[in-house]
């Protein structure tokens, strides 16, 4: 157990020294993401850049750990970073409860 603590650990701060492959700007605003659908290269190391158009939102990826605040419209922005280790679909989602279409505000990262 204290192996794969470790190398989930050297993992992370190599990513964090390593440039990223791509930078991706995404808006949230009310109820939704856009871009909502992002393709990316297996093996990439992407880093979001997530402003909010409104009010406070969330943006969480459930399968990568990542669960972070994006400050409301002008005071400032989330920068994220996600490798993408493996193949498939990775859905993302608002993780503030922003309102009657909060549940709505979904996405998703496909992994080629």
């Amino acid at each position: 157990m204290r192996l794969v603590a470790l190398l989930a650990l050297a993992s992370a701060l190599l990513g964090e020294e390593r440039k990223p492959d791509r930078t991706i700007s995404i808006v949230a605003e009310r109820f939704y993401f856009s871009p909502s659908r992002i393709v990316v290269k297996e093996g990439a190391l992407v880093e979001f850049v997530v402003a909010s158009e409104d009010t406070d939102h969330g943006f969480r990826i459930p399968a990568a750990g990542i669960d972070a605040a994006i400050p409301q419209q002008g005071k400032g922005e989330l920068r994220v970073r996600f490798v993408a280790a493996r193949k498939g679909k990775y859905p993302f989602e608002c993780s503030r409860a922003c309102g009657a279409g909060h549940n709505l505000m979904r996405g998703e990262i496909v992994v080629k």
